[in-house]
């Protein structure tokens, strides 16, 4: 009898060859990780396509019809076979590189013929290259199952005759071999309540699906399985933090935070930002280590919210500091709250990579001391000589820049746990923060501050660079300053985008000194020469910065108004998006133009017009879910939890997560431990999903 660990070697129709290419290609080595190597979509074999209908981005299709030429052109390895595929509405080619003597002594003129293939373009031509074909009357004779399981493949399988059809052979052969030995995963009484489809019954009609319905019960059952246990994992890394680490109460609302709350905001809190500062009192007066994630959109006012944290945590007898992933960003933070807590005499230190030695050892023995109680930096802070007396709030701004072990250390700085509170102004979709962060509390602050106005993007392509110009002159005429990104510094042989090192040549030329003034910022330049250019900007002293994406957090300009990205689908969603949230920081209108080429993917062309058509982050997140999937997200690899689901979608899914949630919520209500009989299944199953990854909960 078949064991779940077995090596797949010995499955009908494997052997060692193919064996060998599916762990090098796929990660298939045992029966389990075949099971769960799941189709991507279903065709429906009863379903043709008439040629005329066919485009690129229609995927895998079938068609039928009757070749009606066939030619051979090029000789040796430059050899491919041509056949042209008619039907009553149009042609199409059929192209092969390889195997063509055999194909060829095949194929029959006018004999009816059914293809699947990928349709795909080549010199104005549609054509579908290396198609899947059989007669009429074999076709009918095959078509046991109306819905034919469609598996990814790479390349190299199909060099190797390792095709869909070959996965979905293995797994009829499998599913005969294993019929009714599949066990459970989920205690009875979740199956009875929810009425899923028995796991064996949802494992073979996902690969050999007997009905429609029958495909959807089963994806039901393992997409809910799939969401339900990470969901069942979080939980509980919650409900024992809650239990097991004490945190410092802040009992106390005093004179720091009073004073600068009745006498020196900048402006009104937002509704959202009092929202928030309530619930991080609350969590910090429960007697538990608070960890609260912060969303916030791009200028909502975060900053604020954790400065004013910190203030409570000094007026509480604790020591704060805030952690930014990069100098820029730090030194930002530590300018703005120098400026912010000036008036009350509260001194604020900075510590980076570049602190110079003698300042480093003076901060490091007033933190030791107790003496100082805010500092601001960068990785510097996690260093095991930075030892703080008595830290009690640790603030983690850009958290997806920082490695789990990283934020850990910071986390080890005193005995009692200091309370944690992780900002990012990436918005994460509802059900990707409920899968990376289910264990946290989370806030949004989804408000802008009073006074700021929307930013107005629009999309040019590279023809109408010179209105694009001549807006910009109009611009720094009204004494406004200007931002111009790259995505790379030097010109690169494969690719065609733009470049900072031609573009600031092409910028002197149309904006000549010393009409105009122009200073460049990007990675490969020394931190000093850096600063220094990087402050020209910020003291007005120059008309535009020129830049690569180092400038995509940590700069507060609020006298830019205008935001140019270069070679603009080049840039995911959440970058773009980042990019432009460097403006809009005044008073005054501000603008971002999105130049690009004018050959643009289906793509790039969605990512440019969800950039226009709205300014919301959290609807711009829930776009870049969808172009690209929560593996692709940035941050997602970050998080402590391997989020490379099988079968489930975080941007289509989320009512199954909702499901999902809930029963894990009612179970570990019940039996917090799972220690019930009826539950010794969940903890098997944890165990088993889970035994090489190590719980780093407590701190993500």
């Amino acid at each position: 009898m078949l064991n779940l660990d077995d090596n797949i070697t010995y499955l009908k129709g494997v052997g060692t060859e193919r064996a060998n290419i599916l762990a090098t290609e796929l990660n298939i080595k045992t029966v389990r990780d075949m099971l769960y190597y799941f189709p991507y979509r279903h065709l429906d074999r009863t379903r043709y396509y008439p040629i005329n209908q066919l485009n690129e981005q229609l995927g895998w299709v079938q068609i039928k019809g009757r070749i009606t030429k066939v030619d051979v052109i090029g000789e040796g390895r430059q050899q491919r076979m041509i056949a042209y595929f008619a039907d009553e509405t149009g042609l199409i080619q059929l192209v092969w590189f390889r195997g063509i003597k055999w194909i060829r002594s095949s194929l029959k003129l006018n004999e009816e013929y059914v293809v699947f293939g990928k349709p795909s373009e080549f010199n104005r031509n549609l054509n579908i290259v290396h198609p899947e074909m059989e007669t009429m009357d074999k076709h009918k004779q095959n078509l046991s199952a109306a819905l034919l399981p469609l598996y990814n493949t790479t390349e190299k399988m199909k060099t190797r005759n390792v095709t869909s059809r070959t996965i979905h052979n293995i797994q009829i052969a499998l599913h005969q071999q294993i019929k009714g030995s599949i066990h459970e995963t989920l205690p009875a009484y979740i199956i009875e309540q929810l009425n899923l489809m028995k796991l064996g019954d949802a494992l073979m009609n996902i690969h050999i699906p007997q009905s429609q319905a029958e495909l959807e019960r089963a994806r039901f059952r393992l997409k809910f399985e799939e969401l339900f246990y990470i969901q069942l994992k979080m939980l509980r890394i919650k409900g024992h933090r809650a239990k097991a680490f004490g945190g410092h109460r802040f009992t106390t609302v005093g004179e720091y935070f009073n004073t600068f709350y009745s006498k020196h905001l900048p402006f009104e809190l937002t509704g959202a930002q009092k929202r928030v500062l309530h619930e991080i009192r609350h969590d910090t007066n429960t007697g538990y280590q608070m960890n609260r994630l912060l969303q916030g959109d791009v200028g909502s006012g975060k900053t604020l919210v954790a400065l004013m944290s910190i203030l409570l945590a000094i007026d509480n007898g604790f020591q704060a500091c805030i952690m930014a992933p990069t100098e820029i960003l730090a030194t930002q933070h530590y300018k703005s709250f120098c400026d912010l807590l000036q008036p009350m005499g509260l001194p604020v230190a900075l510590l980076t990579g570049s602190t110079k030695q003698s300042v480093r050892k003076k901060l490091l023995d007033d933190l030791a001391s107790g003496q100082l109680k805010i500092v601001v930096g960068t990785h510097a802070l996690i260093e095991d000589n930075v030892v703080f007396n008595n830290i009690g709030m640790v603030v983690i701004d850009e958290q997806h820049r920082f490695g789990v072990a990283q934020r850990a250390k910071l986390w080890k700085k005193n005995n009692t746990p200091p309370h944690v509170l992780i900002m990012t102004a990436t918005p994460i979709p509802r059900t990707l923060a409920m899968t990376l962060y289910g264990d946290l509390d989370v806030s949004v602050i989804d408000e802008l501050p009073p006074g700021r106005k929307p930013i107005k993007t629009y999309h040019f392509f590279d023809t109408k660079r010179l209105q694009v110009f001549q807006f910009m002159r109009d611009q720094i005429k009204l004494g406004r300053q200007i931002y111009i990104v790259y995505p790379m510094i030097k010109e690169s042989e494969s690719s065609d985008y733009k470049y900072l090192e031609d573009g600031v040549e092409s910028i002197l030329r149309a904006f000549p000194p010393p009409q105009y003034s122009i200073s460049v910022v990007h990675g490969q330049m020394k931190p000093a020469d850096k600063d220094i250019s990087m402050n020209y900007f910020i003291n007005h002293q120059a008309d535009i910065l020129i830049a690569t994406t180092v400038i995509e957090v940590g700069v507060n300009v609020p006298n830019a108004s205008v935001m140019v990205i270069e070679s603009a689908e080049r840039f995911g969603l959440s970058q773009l998006h980042q990019l432009r949230g460097r403006v809009g920081r005044g008073a005054d209108q501000s603008y971002c133009i999105l130049m690009s080429g004018n050959k643009l993917t289906t793509d790039a062309r969605q990512r440019l017009q969800t950039m226009v058509q709205t300014s919301d982050g959290f609807a711009i997140a829930e776009a870049d879910l969808k172009l690209r999937g929560p593996g692709d997200l940035e941050g997602t690899q970050q998080s402590g939890l391997d989020i490379n689901l099988k079968i489930a979608n975080l941007s289509t899914d989320n009512q199954i997560l909702i499901i999902a949630r809930n029963a894990a919520e009612q179970v570990l209500d019940n039996d917090p431990t799972l220690a019930n009989n009826n539950n010794s299944i969940l903890l098997s199953e944890l165990t088993r999903r889970w035994r090489y990854e190590f719980d780093w909960g407590r701190i993500s």
